[in-house]
């Protein structure tokens, strides 16, 4: 199917989806079929997609049991090549797939471009990690006898991932475990399947022999009800996941069950701590940018802004007229912010605006809640009423005993709260339980380091938003943001390979560990002559 895109000018597709499974769409839909829409025009459909089931899930993790074996037989720098030309296939299609990446999710095009360069980025460090897989030589206790260690692929890679951001993320885990030598299955979100296909394909133009890396379109109970099954029968070596930190701790007691350790990146509750000595303006622009950037639709987004007391009123009124002078919109314009992601993520930003109590004051927009011809934004960029947009909400007087303190609030809303002494913005910055990212901003280079110190997040700023990666710098959070587990740069490799010890005895006689070994005499009872002694 063929439409017309009017605000490019230029025809748009209608895109047919299915699960790729051994490098081949498997026959009908066991799981149903849906439409991807485009949140900033919905009367656009993106894509037809034909779902999977739990059983679909099942053969997919078959499918790579039998690609694993022989793609971990192809030396690791050979693997790291297939890498090198997925990237440049992608540097080829970068414009094409931040277009999809846009038109399905509705992510600001700049936005959008960013995002398709962080899988060149990605692909360009790990194209040299092949040929740095390394293991060591390790001296014995005893002669005759050398130690080595390896580092062998996990095996089968179930990966799940959401669709804010839908192709970055998702690199962060495809690269490095087939890099490693690692079959893997990947469902990606089910309100981004268009570019989840698109992306998939893109890596096999790249090399990718069939079956090495597999693609289940499926809604999340049908996922995890295959995951589940998958891993009974062990096909699954390792999870990977990314998404709420609710379905993050069910997946982590499955794998549990099954003595596996996943990698969770988990939702977050993202502080940013103002001191009294912080550039404001600087302050203003990361908070702007990190609490609104995406529709505040990222793990990273700006929760709570910690401002102390006495820069409290005019950071406010600076970040309010900041939020309230950016444009919103149209994705394929100048905006800070495009559409919600779908509408059941505007539904559950309304459940947020709930939150909101009394003694809050509310700032940042001519209105709330869902923007339309009746609930106007000032200086809305294109159509309103043709796609899924809501107001930017600031609230202050956020207390730590508040709900919307301690609650992830995935959509445009940031909170804003006080604090009189270093230890009370400490306990505002840690008190939610959430620990992925954090900022302050000062120019006291002390502030910055104890915050360091005594802030739990897995990912810290100075000076700078709480939204922001790079490929070669570890990712990931602390308590209900994750279980430690670390994405991006040498760090992910502990996730997709295994430590492989060995010993290699040629004294022709066994020889046995902390039993046959010398011992060279000393006089531990020797003491210096009193001449030598100094006295």
């Amino acid at each position: 199917m063929r439409t017309t895109d009017a605000r490019e000018g230029t025809a748009s597709e209608t895109r047919t989806v299915a699960s790729i499974i051994g490098g081949r769409a498997p026959d009908g839909a066991p799981g149903g079929r849906m439409t991807s829409t485009n949140p900033a025009l919905t009367s656009e459909t993106v894509a037809e997609v034909s779902l999977g089931d739990a059983g679909t899930f099942v053969e997919a993790c078959r499918a790579a049991r039998e690609a694993q074996r022989e793609w971990a037989s192809v030396p690791a720098p050979i693997r790291s090549q297939v890498i090198k030309k997925i990237g440049r296939v992608v540097e080829n299609n970068k414009e094409a797939l931040a277009r999809l990446v846009t038109r399905e999710i509705g992510k600001p095009y700049a936005e959008s471009l960013g995002e398709v360069q962080e899988i060149i980025d990605t692909c360009d460090f790990f194209t040299g990690e092949g040929r740095r897989l390394y293991g060591q030589t390790v001296p014995s206790e005893m002669p005759d006898k050398q130690l080595f260690t390896f580092r062998v692929p996990v095996g089968v890679a179930a990966i799940i991932t959401a669709g804010n951001f839908p192709v970055a993320v998702p690199s962060w885990y495809l690269i490095p475990a087939l890099t490693c030598g690692n079959a893997v299955v990947w469902k990606p979100a089910e309100y981004s399947p268009a570019i989840g296909d698109a992306l998939a394909r893109l890596f096999m133009a790249g090399g990718l022999p069939d079956g090495v890396l597999n693609v289940v379109q499926a809604e999340g109970p049908a996922a995890f009800e295959g995951l589940e099954k998958a891993l009974d029968e062990r096909l699954v070596d390792k999870v990977g996941f990314t998404g709420s930190s609710e379905v993050g701790k069910r997946i982590g007691e499955l794998c549990g069950r099954h003595m596996q350790s996943p990698c969770l990146e988990l939702g977050g509750k993202n502080p940013l701590v103002v001191m009294p000595d912080a550039d404001l303006d600087l302050a203003v622009e990361g908070a702007l940018f990190s609490g609104f950037g995406t529709a505040g639709q990222r793990c990273t987004s700006l929760g709570t802004v910690i401002v102390h007391q006495s820069v409290h009123d005019e950071f406010v009124s600076r970040f309010t007229r900041a939020v309230e002078e950016s444009p919103i919109g149209d994705p394929t314009q100048d905006v800070l912010y495009g559409p919600m992601l779908s509408e059941r993520f505007h539904e559950r930003f309304l459940g947020w605006l709930e939150l909101i109590e009394p003694h809050h004051s509310i700032h940042g927009s001519s209105g709330m809640g869902r923007i339309s011809q009746d609930n106007p934004r000032e200086g809305f960029v294109g159509d309103a009423e043709a796609g899924i947009y809501d107001h930017p909400t600031i609230v202050d007087g956020v207390a730590m005993e508040d709900e919307i303190y301690r609650t992830e609030t995935f959509g445009p809303i940031v909170g804003v709260a006080t604090f009189s002494d270093f230890d009370e913005a400490i306990a505002l910055s840690n008190g939610h339980g959430y620990g992925l990212s954090a900022a302050i901003y000062t120019t006291d280079a002390t502030n910055a380091l104890r915050f360091r110190e005594r802030n739990g997040a897995g990912m810290l700023s100075v000076n700078n938003s709480t939204s922001g990666a790079e490929a070669h710098l570890p990712f990931g959070g602390n308590g209900k943001s994750g279980n430690g587990s670390r994405l991006s740069g040498i760090w992910v490799l502990d996730q997709f390979t295994r430590w492989q010890s060995m010993n290699w005895d040629y004294a022709g006689k066994l020889q046995k560990a902390q039993m046959d070994i010398a011992d060279l005499p000393a006089d531990l009872d020797y003491t210096l002559p009193e001449e030598d002694k100094g006295v």
